[in-house]
């Protein structure tokens, strides 16, 4: 990305700010990918409240995506529908197309607990499991029946832990509580346990929202080499998150998909009003 064009989007993102080349790093795109989902007319419903409206967008393979707005636009609920965590909710109600690798995920003989082994969640908050690192990361492979055996589950969480940036920091005590990490390394683990598992898809609902700045920034860092094996999505607050870590950005207000472009047109030159004034400051 040329320096005209890093400061460029920067100052949307911050008028007035003085910002150095290379500060949004999220490289331009190819010529478009094969998508990982199709997503078309998504309607949500929570009892007789319209959440979403009418969202088409589709999900490219190896690319983050991330899905912004104000709070209450629609776009946790929109991340919710692809692994199908909107069904623990009794009065919600998802229509429309959803399509993963051209499969209808809310097909009646679709296997939900397959799925979310596909396409795997990191929360808001870390919220690993109370059990030891080495069993946070083991507890996925063992229940899909992934492992075969000891050396293989090990190959496994070392290689998860490895991934997720962390196996440098723990490796001398796996057995410890995973809860006595601390809150990046936490969310480093949930990021561990969720690809033990071998997803193709890597949901994140704002991972770094609850994390100190130096942690946010190994998460972003992470999220930049993951997207070489796996295709995330991720919900941020942080447009200047948005803009550092994804390569195709979608604009959610009032439970409509504004707009959805690669990120640097959308913070240097949006289409919709809508998406200048949040951008700019001017609502959100």
């Amino acid at each position: 990305m040329s320096v005209l064009r890093t400061a460029a989007a920067a100052s949307l993102v911050n008028p007035g700010s003085t910002v150095m080349p290379g500060s949004i790093h999220g490289p331009l795109l190819t010529p478009t990918p094969e998508p990982t989902f199709v997503t078309t007319n998504v309607d949500v419903y929570y009892a007789t409240k319209q959440a979403l409206k009418g969202v088409s967008l589709s999900i490219y393979r190896h690319e983050v995506t991330a899905l912004i707005g104000p709070s209450g636009c629609g776009k946790s609920t929109y991340l919710r529908c692809l692994n199908r965590m909107n069904d623990t909710i009794d009065t919600c109600r998802v229509t429309g197309s959803l399509l993963l690798d051209g499969q209808d995920i809310y097909a009646r003989e679709m296997d939900v607990v397959h799925l979310r082994a596909r396409v795997g969640m990191v929360f808001q908050k870390p919220n690993p499991f109370p059990k030891s690192i080495y069993e946070n990361v083991a507890y996925g492979p063992r229940i899909h029946g992934l492992a075969s055996d000891r050396q293989y589950l090990d190959e496994i969480v070392f290689g998860s832990l490895e991934k997720a940036g962390l196996l440098s920091e723990v490796k001398d005590r796996l057995d410890q509580p995973g809860t006595s990490l601390s809150g990046g390394q936490q969310q480093r683990l949930c990021i561990a346990r969720a690809i033990a598992v071998q997803p193709e898809v890597i949901l994140m609902d704002e991972p770094c929202s609850a994390l100190d700045p130096i942690a946010t920034a190994r998460i972003e860092e992470l999220i930049d080499e993951l997207r070489t094996n796996y295709t995330i999505v991720i919900v941020t607050h942080s447009m200047q998150q948005a803009a550092r870590v994804s390569q195709r950005t979608g604009f959610f207000h009032l439970g409509v998909l504004v707009e959805t472009d690669d990120t640097e047109k959308i913070f240097t030159n949006p289409r919709d009003k809508r998406t200048q004034d949040y951008i700019t400051g001017r609502f959100g």
